[in-house]
């Protein structure tokens, strides 16, 4: 360094800083040489230091000190406070603080405690922040795709959009939950609650996007094996007709079922004596499970003119490409 160097021994409160994603035009994995995972840095570079435990990398830039998440790229904060050229930086080999010497005469210690000690599952991948990335995250992603701007909750890699990138690294993360007693995210962003429902034909989707994306990196292929895994998940692996529930009932039942294959679905019900009492055709259903409330099949009772039906035994049969089943069930009043 060119002038004396000024060691400010007292701890620097850190401002962080979630940049603009104006200034990431395109997500870090486009367009990189081969054998490349990701393009970082903002400006001229100067200087780069990997965190102890190899999970963060210090990138001295002119625009300041940018600390990004090795193994997604995603930008997680920017240090400025030197007034001229970075030309070194220096992790503590604890990780909590980080060390970076400027032209401007000085060396700032930068408290990174709050970043090195939480978990980057919780900081990014865990969306919704509630202690462990699941099938939730997984679908918040899903349900902002194509949206762009400023600390948008499923921005993981914080490029500015939400596309198959941010999903990839959710996925990549399934089951992994925070050290902490309390999860902690990243300042200003907004925590969407959401509970929806993921199809098969969602993930299949998914997973196209993704081997389209695919980079080769580690993050790609578990992301994509644990996608798989979540289709199996929600595939049955054969088509098969449920109790219905609740049996005996007054006046309506639910009748619960799954599709091992996407088919057009029918069910019928018979009287004891085996005449049609009404015909629910429930058309193209794609492959899963459809055994709550909300997905399942529903008797209110009434045959195909809208009449009440009497007491006594039935008979529900369901069609569903070349399968075919029939239960029984009891209406008592």
């Amino acid at each position: 360094m060119k002038k004396g160097i000024f060691l400010g021994f007292n701890l620097l409160s850190v401002s962080v800083f979630l940049v603009s994603s104006t200034l990431a035009q395109d997500s870090p994995q486009w367009h990189l040489p081969k054998g490349a995972k990701a393009r970082l840095g903002k400006g001229r570079i100067s200087n780069i230091a990997y965190s102890p435990d190899g999970n963060y990398l210090a990138v001295a830039a002119s625009t300041g000190v940018w600390i990004y998440d090795v193994h997604t790229g995603a930008e997680l904060e920017l240090l400025t406070g030197h007034t001229a050229e970075i030309e070194s930086l220096a992790f503590s080999p604890d990780g909590d603080t980080l060390a970076s010497g400027s032209d401007d005469g000085t060396v700032l210690l930068w408290n990174v405690a709050p970043l090195t000690n939480t978990s980057p599952q919780i900081a990014a991948y865990d969306v919704n922040q509630d202690g462990i990335v699941n099938l939730v995250d997984l679908a918040t992603v899903g349900t902002l795709f194509g949206q762009t701007g400023e600390r948008l909750s499923g921005d993981v890699n914080g490029d500015g959009m939400v596309n198959i990138f941010d999903l990839v690294a959710v996925s990549a993360h399934l089951e992994e939950t925070t050290i902490s007693a309390a999860p902690v995210g990243r300042s200003g962003h907004r925590v969407i609650p959401i509970g929806v429902r993921i199809t098969p034909e969602t993930v299949q989707n998914w997973i196209a996007l993704a081997q389209t994306a695919d980079d080769g990196s580690l993050i790609f292929r578990r992301g994509i094996a644990n996608l798989e895994v979540v289709l199996a998940m929600l595939t049955p692996a054969e088509t098969a007709l449920l109790p219905n529930y609740p049996n005996p009932f007054n006046p309506e039942t639910w009748i619960p079922y799954r599709l091992a294959h996407a088919a057009d679905v029918t069910l019928t019900i018979y009287d004891i004596k085996g005449a049609p009492v009404r015909r629910l055709d429930l058309g193209h259903q794609p492959a899963g499970y459809y055994t709550d409330q909300a997905k399942a099949a529903y008797w209110d009772g009434r045959n195909d003119s809208g009449e009440s039906v009497a007491s006594g035994v039935y008979f529900y049969q369901i069609r569903a490409g070349h399968y075919t089943a029939l239960r029984r069930m009891v209406i008592l009043k």
